[in-house]
């Protein structure tokens, strides 16, 4: 549909630009940091559920079971087994992305607790946003 109405595409171009421009404008002004209290009372399984339902409806990883590994597979044998390989390979590399994201959090929130240094991280991606947002907005495609 994107391909077929080019006013489609450029109004949708312009909405997503305009979009991260407001981010940007509004994570400039923030005075608060990434660091906050949620999640202290939690218990480690109440944040593993809430883990896997964000994970579970990411599109990204709807499209990796269901484009992406199907390409590696070989019908000529059992299907089933092959998936369950591909899917819990791919769910362990997950695992250890998760890990050492959580454990960079960690390294950073005291950083980050300190008002100036998160003034300066949301100013930074502020203008990381406005870049993308101006680059979006002066490209042709």
């Amino acid at each position: 549909m994107l391909y077929a109405s080019e006013t489609l595409f450029l109004v949708i171009k312009l909405a997503g630009a305009a979009y991260l421009l407001w981010i940007a404008y509004q994570l400039w002004g923030s005075e608060s940091s990434p660091v906050t209290e949620i999640g202290r009372n939690k218990s480690l399984l109440t944040m593993a559920r809430e883990e896997f339902a964000l994970a579970a409806g990411n599109p990204k990883a709807i499209l990796i079971f269901t484009a992406f590994l199907p390409q590696f597979v070989d019908v000529s044998t059992n299907v089933n087994t092959q998936f369950l390989a591909l899917g819990t390979t791919f769910l362990l590399l997950e695992l250890v992305a998760i890990a050492l994201y959580a454990l960079f959090g960690l390294y950073l929130r005291h950083w980050f607790s300190k008002p100036k240094m998160a003034k300066r991280f949301n100013r930074a991606c502020a203008a990381f946003l406005a870049i993308s947002g101006v680059n979006l907005l002066v490209s042709r495609q």
